[in-house]
């Protein structure tokens, strides 16, 4: 069984930042893919960001020179470090595990509460 912990959601005002943190545990893959996604009312979940587990990056182009992902192999660990936050950022994050190579198993995080205030 693996399981997904967020943490870091907040209340913060445009231009500020905030760090995402989601820890795995359970039975993890050591090749694998983590990554957040965002989620807002109405609308589907799109992807903000991803990290192998050798380091290759992807990003949505609206948060590209704004965002950085990164993990931590040994702590089971992804991080999204958020700069120059804007209203529009504004979402419930999701934290993805894609857990091995080519036929994965995916699973999800409960989400934490990004709010921007203009």
């Amino acid at each position: 069984q693996v399981q997904l912990v967020e943490s870091g959601g907040a209340l913060v005002q445009a231009g500020g930042s905030l760090r995402l943190s989601c820890a795995a545990s359970g039975s993890i893959f050591s090749i694998n893919t983590m990554g957040w996604y965002r989620q807002t009312p109405g609308n589907q979940r799109e992807l903000v960001a991803t990290i192998t587990h050798i380091g290759d990056t992807n990003y949505k182009n609206s948060v590209k020179g704004r965002f950085t992902i990164s993990r931590d192999n040994a702590k089971n660990t992804v991080y999204l470090q958020m700069n120059s936050l804007k209203p529009e950022d504004t979402a419930v994050y999701y934290c993805n595990l894609q857990n091995g190579g080519t036929w994965y198993t995916e699973y999800w995080g409960q989400g934490t509460q990004v709010t921007v205030s203009s």
